[in-house]
């Protein structure tokens, strides 16, 4: 059995379009996922405190047979890969990988919340559910 599931991509440090270009691909690679579709790059404003430079964005649509939790780790894996560096909250980075909603999931964990909480706040990502045609599985 497959889930749905909406991940977030987004990058200030570098080549912004190629760290998100690996972590598409890196992803597409994970066991028992399949890429189902991808929005188009959008350039947004920083996210959270300090001086920062703007983000790349962009919202994949997988299936995965993958629990929550594993995929969490694997995301985690790819960023560490990508050299992702966690030092400040909301601060600077090559690319961080978000699980916005799971399917119909609904998980409060130390480690993650499903869905994402920050999924009202970010009209961005708003933007890109609706590319991708999943804004009305996600309501």
């Amino acid at each position: 059995m497959t889930d749905d599931v909406l991940i977030a991509l987004g990058s200030n440090v570098g080549d912004r379009a190629a760290f998100l270009a690996n972590a598409r691909c890196a992803v597409a690679t994970l066991p028992g996922t399949r890429m189902l579709a991808a929005s188009a790059v959008e350039e947004t404003a920083p996210f959270g405190s300090g001086p920062q430079g703007p983000y790349l964005n962009q919202m994949l649509l997988v299936a995965t047979s993958l629990h929550p939790l594993a995929l969490l780790r694997a995301l985690q894996g790819i960023e560490r890969r990508l050299g992702r560096v966690r030092s400040r909250r909301w601060g600077a980075r090559t690319i961080d990988l978000d699980i916005v909603r799971f399917g119909s999931v609904s998980l409060r964990t130390r480690e993650l919340v499903l869905p994402h909480p920050g999924l009202r706040d970010r009209a961005f990502w708003q933007r890109e559910m609706a590319a991708l045609g999943a804004l009305a599985q996600a309501s």
